[in-house]
């Protein structure tokens, strides 16, 4: 089971707590949706910020998040790769 949650009001004027919330589940601009796991923790923040966003129940498995490197890793990486194209060159 996965849920879709999608930002329906304007989150201008909420208080801290609830735009750190809103940033948890993945949501930045009004009327952008994500497909997140139904888990307790998610339905927690969800019901924190509900009279911001909508719920829908939706079947299947919601996708996996991608890992992503450290900034400091994926800078020495382009660097390397961008060094080794001027040697060639």
């Amino acid at each position: 089971m996965a849920l879709k949650v999608k930002l329906v009001k304007s989150f201008s004027g909420a208080s801290g707590e609830m735009l750190d919330t809103i940033r948890g589940l993945g949501l930045k601009k009004f009327g952008e949706e994500r497909l997140l796991k139904d888990t307790p923790a998610v339905r927690g923040m969800v019901f924190k910020v509900k009279h911001l966003v909508t719920l829908e129940t939706v079947s299947g498995e919601a996708p996996a998040p991608k890992r992503r490197k450290p900034r400091k890793v994926a800078l020495k990486e382009r660097a390397r790769a961008y060094q080794a194209k001027q040697s060639k060159a």
